[in-house]
This record gives C-alpha cells, structure tokens and sequence, in this order.
C-alpha cells in the first residue's frame, strides 16, 4: 500500500522533488500531457458547445496504466504539474484520465524546487482551477480549428503539405513585412562631422550636432573652418543616475540570452527548464516581474555580504502586462548565496544571467557624472559639442549591464571620461573630419527581437513564444540565416593643418548573422491570408484573443461562448474561400521573354520552393520545358527578367576530371557539383556561377577522403550494407536503414549476415508528418535535378502528395 503518491511533468523533476520528501512519498513522472484531441473530424463538437473528446496519446498508455495501478493503491495522490495553465490541465486530464476521485486528490503548486516550497505546497494544497483548464481548452480547441480549417484551404490554393496557425502566421506576417520594408528603404546619405582635438597629451573628441545632406555642403563647412580657432565656450556637468532592470521575465531571458550567450530561444528555454527542475531557478515560464519577500531577503544578504550595505536598495518592479499574474515570481536563483548551479558549461552561463540580472534588480542605482563641453568655433556660428562621463558610484553596474539590440546600440552616444577642460580654454584642432553616413532600415528580426516584438503586440503568452519560432522555421517559413554583405563606397574628407584632402573608403552593408529571413512560400502564403483571412492574421485581433484568453482564466468569461464567436465568422469565410482562383494566389509571374529562343519566361512556386520555366511542354513535340531553382536571397516577386536568364546558365560545365564532366548547379538543397553520377554539396563560400575545375576537384577529393574516414566495412556480395563511423559513434546502413550496433559487438568484425539479421529487428521510423526528410547532412543528400524540380512535372501534379499526419487532419464538420 502506498501512502501518497505525487505525480510530476517530468522525470528530472520527480528525481529532484523525491529527494525532499520522506519515504512515506512515491513520485512519478507524466512525462508531460497524457490525453490530447485525437486527430480526425470527431474531435470536437462544434454543434454542442464545441465539447471536445479527448484520448490517451499512444505513447503514454504504458504510463497512463502505471499512474492508474499506483493511484489505486495510494491513499492520496498529490498532482503537482506545472502552475501555469498548461500545467492545470496537466492535472485535469490526469484526474480524467486515472479516475481519481476528489476525497483522493490534492492539487498543489510551486515556483521552484527547493525543500520549502514544496513542503509549503503539501501543507496548502487545493483542487483544480477549472477557469485555468478551461482557458487552456480554449486556447487549445481554437487553435485547433484554425489549422484544421485553414490548413486544407491552403493545400488546395498554394501548395499541399502548408500549415497556417494563429500565432505562428501572425509571427510569419512579421518577418514577411519587415523584409519589404528593408527591400523598400532607400539609403540616404548625410555627413557626419567630427573633430579631435590635443589636450594636454589626450584626445578630446567632439561632433557637430547637425549633419549636411551632401558632400559640398560638408566641404564648404570645412572650408569655413580653415586657419580658425577653436575654445570652451561653456562646461555643464550633471548628475545622473542609472537604475537596474528588472529580474527576467520569460521574454527578456530569452532576448539577453541570445545577446549574450547567442543561444537560440528553444536552447534558452531547454536549459532554464533543467536548471528548474534541479531547483536552481524558480519556474521559467512567467511574464511577472515580482520577486517574494524572501527572494528579495536573500538577494539584498547576499548583496550586502559581497559588496557592502550601501549597495543595497530593495525594489518591488510592476508588471506592465494586465494578464501578468503577480501571484507568480520573476526568474530568480532559489539560493541567491550559490554562484555554481552546474558543472554544465551552457547551463551555468545562464544561471550566472539569471543571478546576476536578480541580484542587480536590488542594487542601488548606479550614479554618474556626465559633463557635456560646447566648443566655439571663432568665425561661425555653429558649436562643436563633446560629452563624456564618470562613474560616481558603481551601485549595480558592478554586477550587471544590460545588452542592447543592435538597432538601438547604434546611436548610444556615451563616451568615457573627457580630460580636464576649462571656460576659455583654447585647443588645438588635430584634425576634424565629414565622413559619408548611410541610413539603416530597419533591421529583420532574430529570435529574441521577434519574441520582443510579439510580447509587445501582446501575442502569445510566456508558454508560447519558443513553440512559435519553432513552428515557423521547421515549417520552412522562416529561416535563420548569416548573409554576406555587399561593399559600399563612400567618402571621408578630412581637414588637416588647413588642408582639406578627400579619401574614398569602403565598408560592407547589409551584413547579417543569425537574422529571420522569409521564404517565397512565406510571402504568397502571408500574402493570401492578408487579403482572405485578415482576422485570422491581424496584430489587434490576434492580441484580442489573447485577452480573452485571460479573461477565461480568470473566470471572467465563458470558454464556449468566446469560441462561438470567433468560430462563426471564421468558418462563413472558410466556405467562401472556395470561389478563390488558384492561379491569382500561386505568386506566378510572367518575367518576359528569352531573347534567344523567343519563349516565355515564368517564376513559379513549386512543392520543393520556387523556380523559374522556360518555355511550355509542346504536346506535338514532347519538348520539356528548362527549369531552373532559384538561389538563395532571391524572391519570386522581385526576381527580374535579367535575374532569371542568369539561372539559365546553370547547370555549367566547370570541367573534366578522371574523364568526366563536372557540373556546376542549383537543386532543391542547394548549389551542388555533379561528377560520375555523385553529387558534392557547394559550401556557402562558393558560387556555382563561379567555382573553378581545381576548387570543385579539390571539393571531390575532400568528400572522397571524409567517406573512406566513414567506412569502417563494406560488403562487395552486397553493397547495400556497410558499417560506417557516424557522429555518434558506428553505426550499420542496410538498404537506407540506420541500424544500431549492440555494444557487445565489436563494428570491424560484424558479419554481412549478423548486420542483415540486426537491421531486420529494427523496427522501421514512423514519419512524423509532412514530406519524408532526406538522409543526414546536406552534403549526403542527392540534390533535386535542377532541369526537372519535382513540383512541375505532370506525373506529380497527377499524383497525390505522399500522406503525413498534417494531412490526415479533416476540418471538425458542423454534424460531428
């Protein structure tokens, strides 16, 4: 007999929270949700009420009948789930799913995962929140609906095997929008003045507040300052003080972390989620910037035994966000006095962030002098201005300086201390410059600035920002990519002992690493949604429901009735779509005409990405059409006629080697070499326009070098099976298939018939949905032909898309 038994979400947790409870508890993992909405038609209701049918995952029976054995021999079961939504319904369908009954049960919720809080959690436990459940059903089932409904209008319109959602195709809209206005901005330029001037053996920097439009204008303003002086017209110095951030939200962890430690946001949020579950750091899904009394008590201990009592100032920070609940805490340390939390390096980078953003949120503030120096200029009116500044009282800079975005880094006009000045001083100009400035648009979006942007529009909550930009870039939306930039000219005039000379320099623009770029399946898709579906995709709407989401938490709204509203609508529009012509949303254009042949050009989206078409398939003839995919960086709707006869000239021949062609071109995972029917994937350093016969004999040699490193053993009586040195260790290929190696066996001494009898009992991968994933690395990988992408052939517009888990999913019909 058992006498309680505590069920958590994960493993790693239950390990941590068994260690603070006596012999008396037994705990166990869900391993996350265990019942969820089946796919198909028959899972929700919309006629009565939207009630939606759940059932057990299939890889959570086994766990489901080991809850089920356990709870019906304990006395009581303590559910102990995340305190969030999420983890309120966690708790709800385990009690569905394990017939508990409520003299039974006891709910109970923490922040952390240290000794008190969960002993405090057992002595003040409580049922289940149903408004919480049921706000986590809303989100759940609406969500639901818009895929299954919007999906399949998708697939028949644009291209099968797209998905569209909620929040993700908001997030899409972002991105897509952002990359026009970038491909909109036209650069001005303006000149920057700035002169430097010798002080007693230091530099004195100064700048004109004003910038001229064009270089002559700029050079006439030099030519003004030729053989005059210069002096201290006046010195104002200012107190400043700067005050800390506050302790991490989910979104601003996320947004330091990438700055910082350039961690992805799902790296961010997989390492925050096991330093919780080693009660290291309180919960990490939270937009509330409220640390308790006793996090505040162990922060300023902490503070005042390291750096003294004047470092310490107490701060209680409000959360801006109405659904915020400041019943919950910020992220913060569980023990502010432990600066080791791992002997992970990634794991206690980010709990030295955590640490110290908590700790700097009760510090004082740090206090500066800035002292601002006007510098006459004797035959004009304008001013020279010089600014620096000195740090008074480091307060809590000593532990902490919050990183900024490079957009909003590059007008920080701080400057370190200014070398002892006086009214009336005179100084001598070492030489003053007017350097040719661009304007920036502005700039895409990483991960962590596109969280900010959605948390500012109010979108998506904590719980969902890392699923998001997930969802968008395995959906092939989006992707993160570092872009070359290009070179810039500009110019530099320089006035030096009463001599003006002019220098043209250059710099790279456009430069980016780790940026969201959209794809063209992005763009038609955004596109067709904006003008069909605007409600679906609207940053106010979108927001809206969010909202609503929190009133249902909150017990201030009814969950069927918010759906009911949103559904109606949504579905009249879903019926209409039906008269929408495929042809006007496919993103096809007419280029022109080839010069040579005469034949139209077209630009097309196809299911392996775009492509451009030369000529139509001649029914008398059998003549094919010539098609070509598009590289990297270019869009359908911007591609020229110039652009796409430039395709044209790949496949190349780059030259022979051992006697056969090699030859240069484009396929569906990108720039490749072809030579004796193998394929060499093109780093990105190369340009298949412009790869050399030595350097694509140099690629082939490598490829040949790293695959004998590879092979460990191969069998001539069958080559379809070898033994192969992977990344994570030997492994066996038999006919396509990956074959584990047992560790009893030794890899060089495998038979042909031992690897065929261990390939035989290994089960065969189930799909997860969506188009079968071609084989390990890109440079594995066969590229798509490039003179026939799959998506235009005939066989395969005739042919259904293969099957996939997305494309079972039915709309729920209104008699389910």
């Amino acid at each position: 007999m058992i006498k309680n038994l505590v069920i958590v979400e994960s493993p790693a947790k239950a390990k941590t929270i068994e260690g603070y409870l006596g012999k008396d508890f037994v705990v166990k993992s869900s391993f996350g949700h265990v019942r969820d909405l089946p796919k198909g038609n028959g899972a929700i209701d919309i006629e009565h009420g939207f009630k939606p049918t759940y059932v057990v995952s299939s890889d959570k029976k086994d766990v489901v009948s080991q809850l089920r054995k356990l709870a019906k021999e304990a006395e009581t079961v303590w559910l102990a789930s995340d305190d969030d939504r999420e983890g309120e319904a966690i708790s709800w369908h385990l009690t569905q799913a394990l017939d508990l009954n409520n003299t039974q049960t006891r709910r109970i919720v923490f922040r952390e995962i240290t000794k008190n809080a969960i002993l405090n959690a057992i002595s003040t436990p409580r049922g289940i929140d149903m408004d919480l459940v049921n706000a986590q059903q809303a989100r759940r089932i609406l969500d639901r609906l818009v895929g299954f409904e919007l999906s399949p209008v998708l697939w028949k319109k644009i291209k099968t095997g797209l998905s569209a959602g909620r929040v993700q195709s908001v997030a899409v809209r972002l991105v897509v929008e952002r990359e026009r206005e970038i491909e909109a901005h036209n650069a001005e330029s303006s000149f920057k003045i700035s002169a430097q001037f010798d002080v007693q053996g230091k530099t004195l920097e100064a700048e004109l507040p004003t910038k001229y439009k064009t270089e002559e204008e700029a050079q006439a303003f030099l030519q003004r300052c030729i053989g005059v002086s210069y002096n201290i017209e006046n010195l104002e110095t200012k107190p400043l003080k700067r005050s800390p951030a506050a302790p991490f939200t989910t979104s601003t962890l996320q947004q330091e972390a990438s700055r910082k430690l350039y961690f992805s946001v799902a790296q961010t949020m997989t390492v925050a989620q096991r330093l919780y579950e080693a009660g290291k750091i309180s919960y990490m899904r939270t937009d509330s910037l409220n640390l308790s009394d006793e996090a505040i008590n162990g922060a300023s201990s902490a503070i005042r035994n390291s750096y003294g009592e004047q470092f310490v100032k107490t701060r209680r920070f409000k959360t801006k966000s109405s659904g915020a609940q400041e019943a919950h805490e910020a992220i913060r340390p569980t023990d502010f006095s432990a600066m080791v939390a791992s002997s992970d390096r990634n794991e206690q980078r980010l709990y030295e962030l955590i640490w110290k953003r908590a700790i700097a949120s009760q510090m004082a503030d740090a206090e500066i002098e800035k002292t601002t120096a006007t510098i006459g200029i004797s035959t004009q009116p304008e001013k020279l201005v010089a600014t620096g500044e000195v740090i008074k009282f480091e307060g809590f800079l000593k532990v902490y300086i919050e990183s900024k975005d490079d957009e909003e880094s590059q007008d920080d006009d701080t400057k370190g201390m200014l070398p002892p000045l006086s009214i009336g001083q005179q100084l001598g100009l070492r030489q003053m410059q007017a350097t040719q400035r661009f304007s920036r648009p502005a700039p895409r979006f990483t991960e962590a600035s596109l969280v900010k942007k959605l948390e500012e529009l109010g979108i998506g909550r904590p719980s969902t920002y890392a699923p998001t930009i997930s969802t968008i870039q395995k959906r092939g939306y989006v992707e993160k990519d570092t872009r070359e930039g290009k070179e810039r000219n500009y110019q530099v005039l320089t006035l030096k002992s009463d001599n003006i000379t002019t220098q043209t320099k250059t710099e790279i623009t456009g430069a980016e690493k780790g940026k969201l770029f959209p794809t063209d399946t992005a763009m038609i898709v955004n596109d067709f949604l904006v003008e069909h579906f605007p409600n679906v995709i609207d940053y106010s709407f979108t927001a809206r429901v969010e909202a609503e989401f929190d009133e249902i938490a909150q017990g201030h709204k009814e969950w069927e009735n918010m759906l009911d509203n949103f559904y109606q609508k949504f579905h009249q529009r879903i019926e209409s779509s039906e008269n929408i012509s495929r042809a006007e949303i496919s993103g096809a254009r007419e280029l022109g005409t080839d010069p040579v042949t005469g034949k139209k050009i077209l630009a097309k989206l196809g299911r392996f990405g775009p492509f451009v078409q030369l000529g139509e398939e001649d029914p008398e003839t059998g003549a094919k059409p010539i098609y070509a995919s598009l590289r990297k960086g270019q869009f359908l709707e911007r591609l020229s006629l110039e652009d796409a006869l430039e395709l044209f000239k790949l496949p190349r021949n780059v030259g022979a080697f051992e006697e056969k062609e090699m030859i240069a071109a484009i396929g569906r995972f990108g720039p490749y070499i072809r030579h004796d029917s193998k394929f060499y994937s093109l780093p990105k350093t190369m340009d298949p326009m412009l790869v050399t016969a030595e350097e694509a004999v140099d690629l082939i040699q490598a490829k040949r070098k790293a695959d004998a490193e590879k092979l460990i053993k191969s069998f001539p009586e069958n080559p379809d099976v070898q033994v192969l040195n992977g990344r994570y260790g030997p492994y066996i290929v038999a006919d396509k298939k990956n074959v584990k190696i047992p560790k009893d066996k030794e890899p060089a001494d495998l038979t042909l018939e031992e690897c065929l009898a261990l390939a035989e009992a290994t089960p065969e991968k189930k799909g997860r949905g969506g188009f079968k994933k071609a084989a390990a690395t890109t440079a594995e990988k066969k590229p798509a032909a490039t003179k026939k992408p799959a998506a235009t052939k005939k066989a395969a517009a005739k042919k259904p898309a293969a099957k996939s888990t997305a494309t079972k999913k039915v709309a729920p019909k209104k008699k389910a």
